[in-house]
């Protein structure tokens, strides 16, 4: 299991580890973890390593997309199946288990789209364009409110943005002066929406705003818990941990791995079902 970053925390890339590191030993499989600690050298000498010990397969969270890939070649040359999860890698032959971004998008355009009153106004927060998940998320958004409800006017959206609480509160502190009138906030993740929903709430226009992000992060889920933020979508890992194992039992078994995306859902959180997201 290669990581990008720290398997200790309760981040994703924590919840990814355990989930499949519990998954995969229940098999009988034994998982050794490599943490790049954000350092695409150390990563690919990491990768190496792996590979020396002929490993049935290689888990990878690429630290960068490009740096990797003569190690995904080299392990390809070997015969050994590389099963990409979480992070966009950009060469090499593997399979990538991932979170079907575009779905995550439709599950926020359809709550907007059931939610919203004839006649409203959107703002959308964009997140990182170099990053594939971030235009996935807007289409779904797109194909499932504003396509089906021509009656939304979408007042504003960022061209890219860098996932961040700031590029929340900036963008909207901007909108603020533009828009006299906000219904409600979605954004490519979390952080920019709550960013969003603190510019907002700062200058007391937040009440009756519907607020959705992407992530499930824990100060967003207290403020769907309050009231005060409407909807997240939650990356499921204990699914997302299933499909990677789904793809070791298929390699022990000898047979080829699929190439290219094996889509996993996501799932919307509101008040409703806030329990499912409690980790």
């Amino acid at each position: 299991f290669l990581s990008h970053d720290s398997m200790e925390g309760n981040n994703i890339t924590g919840q990814l580890f355990r989930s499949v590191k519990s998954k995969a030993e229940a098999e009988g499989y034994e998982i050794e973890a490599f943490n790049a600690d954000g350092n695409a050298n150390l990563q690919v000498d990491q990768f190496n390593d792996a590979l020396g010990k002929s490993p049935l397969a290689i888990i990878l969270l690429a630290a960068d997309g490009d740096a990797v890939v003569p190690s995904i070649k080299k392990a390809n040359e070997m015969g050994i199946p590389v099963i990409a999860t979480n992070r966009d890698v950009n060469g090499g032959v593997f399979t990538n288990v991932i979170n079907d971004e575009k779905q995550g998008g439709r599950l926020q355009g359809e709550y907007m789209a059931k939610h919203l009153p004839q006649g409203a106004t959107v703002v959308y927060l964009t997140g990182d364009m170099a990053i594939s998940g971030a235009g996935d998320r807007w289409e779904g958004f797109k194909e499932a409110c504003l396509d089906k409800r021509p009656d939304i006017q979408l007042l504003a959206k960022t061209a890219t943005g860098d996932w961040s609480e700031a590029d929340g509160i900036k963008n909207m502190t901007l909108w603020m002066k533009m828009f006299p009138k906000i219904d409600a906030v979605v954004a490519g993740n979390d952080n920019m929406a709550y960013g969003g929903y603190l510019a907002l709430k700062a200058n007391g226009r937040a009440d009756g705003v519907l607020f959705s992000g992407v992530d499930a992060t824990d100060n967003v889920l207290k403020q769907i818990e309050a009231g005060t933020m409407s909807q997240t979508i939650m990356q499921d890992v204990d699914n997302l941990g299933a499909a990677i194992v789904e793809q070791l039992k298929i390699a022990s078994s000898g047979q080829k791995l699929q190439e290219g995306n094996v889509l996993v859902p996501l799932v919307g959180i509101t008040k409703d079902n806030i329990a499912k997201a409690k980790h």
